[in-house]
């Protein structure tokens, strides 16, 4: 929840500058609701997606204060944060809520980046795996081998998020790995090796470098450090070969 409609487009607008026609990686910018119209028209032209922080798993009716992926799409989003670790922890959304979202977003041709990731508490209890494998398991029910391709997962551990403690790499790839593990035994190795699976948690451009160097680990769902058009640069810097 940053920015004003002039900063958003100000900052969509640098990263067109700067970033824009890179054509070794995929980027996507996630803006709040309001304002993805207006960075709709800014990165037209350019190679950078625009993607929603969360939406709803009806089509339309009596749900006040909810967003369709139709509606998402009618604005040019390409692709729909779901699972984001605030969306579980702060509004109380529930894995089977996040599947019926990953489901309805799938089948309304959406790209989803589905994100989990465990608690301090769950952490220091030696539970890490046990949580994340319960997220992924329960989240991608349902979602089938011709879908699951357009998801990335997500890896944002919730004690690493806006705290500027990150997870080291080596924490991160055993996460990553686990998962990748997860999706080869639901769908069949080439699907999961295919798949991207993002860490996401305090990346910023001094660290980029050695987490996404990681076998795993196949880019970055970027916070604070993606309201810092120079940060984000660098980050993707870091990603580029």
């Amino acid at each position: 929840m940053n920015t004003s409609r002039a900063s958003a487009v100000a900052l969509a607008k640098a990263l067109v500058g700067s970033i824009g026609r890179l054509e070794q990686v995929d980027l996507a910018v996630c803006p709040p609701f309001v304002y993805l119209s207006d960075v709709a028209a800014a990165l037209r032209g350019s190679r950078i997606a625009l993607g929603a922080q969360d939406m709803f798993y009806e089509n339309d009716g009596a749900y006040t204060g909810e967003v369709s992926g139709e509606m998402l799409k009618d604005v040019g989003c390409r692709t729909v944060i779901l699972g984001h670790s605030e969306r579980r922890h702060v509004i109380g959304e529930t894995d089977e809520t996040l599947n019926r979202k990953i489901v309805k977003a799938l089948g309304d041709g959406l790209e989803v980046i589905f994100c989990v990731g465990e608690l301090l508490e769950e952490r220091q209890a030696g539970r890490t795996l046990e949580v994340v494998s319960r997220q992924v398991k329960i989240g991608l029910e349902g979602v089938s081998q011709d879908h699951i391709q357009a998801v990335t997962v997500a890896y944002e551990p919730v004690w690493a998020i806006g705290t500027g403690i990150t997870a080291t790499p080596e924490q991160a790839q055993e996460v990553h790995a686990m998962i990748r593990g997860l999706l080869a035994r639901a769908y069949d190795a080439a699907t999961a090796e295919s798949m991207r699976i993002q860490y996401g948690g305090s990346v910023k451009p001094s660290n980029a470098a050695e987490l996404l160097g990681q076998k795993d680990v196949d880019g970055a769902l970027v916070g604070g450090a993606s309201l810092k058009a120079t940060d984000f640069t660098a980050i993707v810097g870091a990603a580029t070969p």
